[in-house]
């Protein structure tokens, strides 16, 4: 059996970040590196899951624990083969001149600096192994906005603009790829829709079709901004 695929997903303990967990962990040949800041959902995903996937504490704005969990995994585990940098967060909607510095600003760092955090860490080993793919999630509101989600929407459009810059800048072998996971039914998605995000498909309907196409990704994508099936 060839070695192990080792991927690093980012804000895995609700959403999105668990579907996709329990996704990649059910597939053969397979290990997870789950990160996120929830100990509860963290221990939970341990003892769904055990060796030799794992689950570890990370708070991605935070750049010098994300340096000492990448020196901590790499050596061990090897350079990364996919890295989802799916961690973000999303402001109360209100106009953008009623959203409060402080919450403007946490959106910005979780959702471009955490980015830019895992990025500086752990892909200078996989640009040295030569191979590898860094998926940064986007949104619709990424190439698209609506009113009273503006930090959000800014965050997203950066991430279009700094994957696409950082593709420029991968040597071949390597790819990173801007995706829109589309329309679910989350928490993030209900604190802007309300309960109207029900008629959307769940994290886990979603992850389905999503983990396999993230699982096909590959260096021929390298700086395409696509959308989830």
């Amino acid at each position: 059996m060839s070695k192990p695929k080792t991927i690093i997903i980012t804000g895995c303990t609700r959403g999105l970040g668990r579907a996709m967990a329990e996704g990649f962990a059910s597939l053969e040949n397979t290990v997870v590196m789950g990160c996120g800041r929830n100990a509860e959902a963290l221990k939970d995903l341990e003892s769904q899951f055990g060796d030799p996937h794992r689950f570890l504490p990370l708070d991605v704005v935070d750049d010098k624990a994300v340096e000492a969990l990448a020196n901590k995994l790499i050596p061990e585990v090897g350079p990364p083969d996919l890295i989802i940098n799916n961690a973000a967060t999303i402001n109360q909607n209100a106009p953008l001149w009623e959203v409060p510095a402080e919450e403007f600003s946490q959106v910005i760092d979780v959702n471009i600096k955490g980015v830019t955090n895992v990025i500086r860490h752990f892909v200078p080993a996989m640009i040295a192994a030569g191979r590898g793919v860094i998926v940064n999630f986007s949104s619709g509101w990424g190439r698209s906005t609506s009113p009273e989600v503006a930090p959000y929407c800014a965050t997203k459009w950066a991430i279009e603009g700094l994957t696409s810059a950082l593709a420029q800048e991968l040597p071949s072998g390597l790819a990173a790829v801007a995706l829109n996971p589309g329309i679910i039914d989350t928490e993030m998605l209900r604190s802007c829709f309300g309960e109207s995000a029900s008629s959307y498909p769940s994290p886990t309907e979603w992850a389905k079709t999503a983990v396999p196409y993230l699982a096909g990704l590959g260096p021929r994508d390298n700086g395409r901004a696509l959308t989830a099936p």
